[in-house]
């Protein structure tokens, strides 16, 4: 569940299975179907003026689409990507990168990403926050981060 920010702020959702909630009054929420995919949908919501993009799972190449508009005038959101860890997101952001065609993009991963939040399902306790990674650059072929959880 969203709740947060100013109540000026325009949220825009894209899911292709209804799952995110957000409480914020200026919310749009748009759903892929067999004829508009999430590539398609981010490219629409661009012109819709968000303030914030919220994407349910990230499967493939629309990654290099979320993080092309994170970095172009929309200053933040959240997406989930399933990983083994939170250092192992980076990899699989740039994996799923790579399916749009083009070669890895460290730095534009590295402008677009700020934190990575790792949640795991303990089947006694529930989910709960297995790591927090602010991520800090790209040197050495390698993503830099500082553990932060």
């Amino acid at each position: 569940m969203v709740d947060m920010g100013d109540p000026n702020q325009r949220f825009v959702i894209l899911e292709d299975t209804r799952e995110l909630q957000c409480k914020a009054p200026n919310t749009l929420a748009l759903k892929t179907t067999d004829y508009a995919d999430y590539s398609m949908l981010l490219r629409a919501t661009l012109r819709s003026r968000p303030d914030k993009i919220c994407m349910g799972e990230c499967r493939g190449a629309e990654t290099l689409t979320l993080l092309k508009a994170w970095n172009t005038g929309t200053p933040g959101g959240i997406a989930t990507i399933h990983a083994n860890s939170a250092e192992a997101a980076l990899v699989r952001i740039s994996e799923m990168i790579q399916e749009a065609g083009v070669v890895a993009q460290p730095r534009l991963i590295c402008e677009a990403i700020d934190v990575i939040v790792a949640i795991v399902f303990d089947t006694e306790k529930g989910r709960r926050i297995d790591g927090v990674l602010r991520v800090t650059g790209f040197e050495n072929q390698q993503y830099q981060f500082e553990n932060i959880h």
